[in-house]
C-alpha cells in the first residue's frame, strides 16, 4: 500500500483548494453560530434574568453534548465520508441554531445548545480529516494553519455582525441569519467534485472496529494529542464564552460596544494560527525535521500566552483586548501543530478518529472551566483565577507532548513504513 502522503496527485487536484474553501467557510459558520449567544448575553441576561451560573450552565449543555458526540462524530464521518457527513452536521447546527428564537427559559437554551454541540461536533474530525485527504505532507502543514484560521475569521466577523443585526431587527434574526447561512454553504459542497480515488468508501479495516480504539487509546501518541489539547483546550472555551461577559464587566461595554475588542481578540488568534502552520511549512522547506516543525510553535505559543494574566491590571479595554489577543493567538498556535502532530503520526483514514478521541477528552477541561468560571463570579469573585489558568496552560501542555513523544520523527517513519508494507 501507498503511503496516503505520498500519494502522487491526479487530475482531481486541482480542486483541492476549493475543497479547503468550503471547509474553511464550515468552520467559520461553526464558531459564528456558538458565538452568538456571548454577544447578545447582556441583552438576553436581562430579559431573562439569568445568573452567571445560569449562563454557565447553558454553555455546559453545549460543552456536554460536544464531549457526547466527538467519539460518535469521528466514527461518523471515517464511516460517512466527507461529502455525506459534512453535510449532516452543517444542516443540522443550522438549524438548530434558528430554534434559539423558539425558547425562553434556561432549561430551553440549554436543549437548543445541546442540539447545536451535537451537529457541531463533526465539523472538527471532517475538516482534519478532508485536509488530510487532500493534501501532501510537505503542504498539510499551511492547509491546518489556514483550516485552523477559520474559527477565528468567524470569531472577528461575528462581533461585527451579530450586535449590529441585533440592534437593527432584535436578538431573534441575529440566530436566523447566521443560521440561515449554513444553507447557502451546503448549495456549494454539493457542487464540489469528489476527491479522486476510494476515499467515501474506504473499505472496513482495524481501524473501524472497537479493537483499532482502545488500541489507539494505549498509544502514547494518542495520549500526546490528548493531553495537548485538553491542558490548552479550556483557554479558547473560556474566551469564546466568557471573553464578552469580561469587557462588559470590567468595562461596562453593553452589546454594541463589545464589537471591536471582541473582534480584535479573535483577529489576532487569527493571525497565530496563519503563523504557525507557515512557520512549519518554512521550517520543514529549510530542511529541519518533524519534530522542530511542530514544537518550535508550540513553545513560542507557551511564552506568548504567560502574560494573560495581567488583564486583571489592564488600564483600558484596549490593552485588555492586547493580552486576551495574544493569548488566542498563542492558543492557535499551539492548536494548529496538534493538528498537524496527528496528521504526521497517523495515516489519514484514522485522524477522524484520533482526533475524536482527543476533543472527547479534552472537552471536560471546558466544561470544568466553564462551571469554575460561573462559580466564581456567582460568588463575587475575580476574572484572575481563570487568567492564571490561561496563563501556565501552554507551559503544562508543551511538556506532556514532548515528554510522550520526544521524537516525531521517529513516529513518523514507523509510520509511513506499516503504510507501505
Amino acid at each position: 500500500m501507498t503511503a496516503i502522503s505520498e500519494r502522487p496527485y491526479t487530475a482531481a487536484d486541482t480542486v483541492r483548494w476549493a475543497a479547503l474553501a468550503l471547509v474553511f467557510g464550515a468552520a467559520m459558520l461553526n464558531y459564528m453560530d456558538r458565538q452568538a449567544l456571548a454577544l447578545l448575553k447582556p441583552e438576553l441576561e436581562v430579559q431573562f434574568g439569568w445568573t452567571d451560573g445560569d449562563y454557565a450552565h447553558i454553555n455546559s449543555g453545549f460543552q456536554l453534548a460536544t464531549i457526547g458526540s466527538m467519539l460518535a462524530v469521528g466514527w461518523f464521518v471515517d464511516r460517512a465520508g466527507l461529502r455525506a457527513g459534512y453535510a449532516i452536521g452543517v444542516g443540522g447546527w443550522s438549524i438548530a441554531q434558528m430554534t434559539h428564537v423558539l425558547v425562553t427559559t434556561v432549561t430551553g437554551f440549554f436543549t437548543t445548545r445541546v442540539a447545536l454541540a451535537a451537529f457541531e461536533a463533526i465539523n472538527l474530525p471532517a475538516a482534519v480529516k478532508t485536509v488530510a485527504t487532500w493534501f501532501r505532507g510537505d503542504d498539510r502543514s499551511l492547509a491546518l494553519g489556514i483550516m485552523n484560521l477559520a474559527p477565528n475569521i468567524g470569531a472577528v466577523a461575528t462581533p461585527l455582525l451579530v450586535p449590529v443585526i441585533a440592534l437593527a431587527w432584535g436578538w431573534k434574526m441575529a440566530f436566523i441569519l447566521t443560521g440561515a447561512l449554513g444553507f447557502v454553504w451546503l448549495a456549494c459542497w454539493f457542487m464540489l467534485p469528489r476527491p479522486a480515488g476510494p476515499v467515501e468508501a474506504l473499505p472496513a479495516g482495524p481501524e473501524r472496529n472497537w479493537s483499532a480504539f482502545f488500541t489507539l487509546l494505549a498509544d502514547r501518541r494518542t495520549w500526546a494529542i490528548t493531553l495537548g489539547k485538553f491542558f490548552t483546550d479550556f483557554v479558547w472555551v473560556f474566551l469564546l464564552f466568557w471573553g464578552p461577559d469580561l469587557f462588559n464587566k470590567m468595562y461596562g461595554l453593553e452589546t454594541v460596544g463589545l464589537s471591536l475588542p471582541v473582534a480584535m481578540v479573535f483577529l489576532m488568534a487569527g493571525v497565530g494560527s496563519l503563523f504557525a502552520g507557515t512557520l512549519s511549512s518554512w521550517l520543514l522547506a529549510k530542511g529541519r525535521s518533524f519534530n522542530v516543525a511542530r514544537k518550535t510553535p508550540m513553545v513560542i505559543a507557551a511564552l506568548l500566552a504567560a502574560p494573560v494574566f495581567a488583564v486583571v491590571w489592564a488600564p483600558n479595554v484596549w490593552v485588555a483586548a492586547f493580552l486576551l489577543g495574544m493569548t488566542l493567538a498563542a492558543h492557535q498556535m499551539f492548536s494548529t501543530s496538534i493538528f498537524g502532530l496527528a496528521t504526521d503520526v497517523f495515516p489519514s483514514r484514522m485522524t477522524g478518529l484520533v482526533i475524536g478521541i482527543a476533543a472527547t477528552i479534552a472537552g471536560f477541561s471546558g466544561l470544568a472551566m466553564n462551571e469554575y468560571t460561573g462559580w466564581v463570579r456567582d460568588n463575587g469573585g475575580s476574572w484572575a483565577p481563570m487568567l492564571a489558568l490561561c496563563a501556565g496552560a501552554k507551559i503544562v501542555a508543551v511538556i506532556v507532548v514532548h515528554v510522550l513523544v520526544p521524537n516525531i520523527d521517529r513516529r513518523r517513519d514507523a509510520m509511513v513504513a506499516a503504510e507501505a508494507a
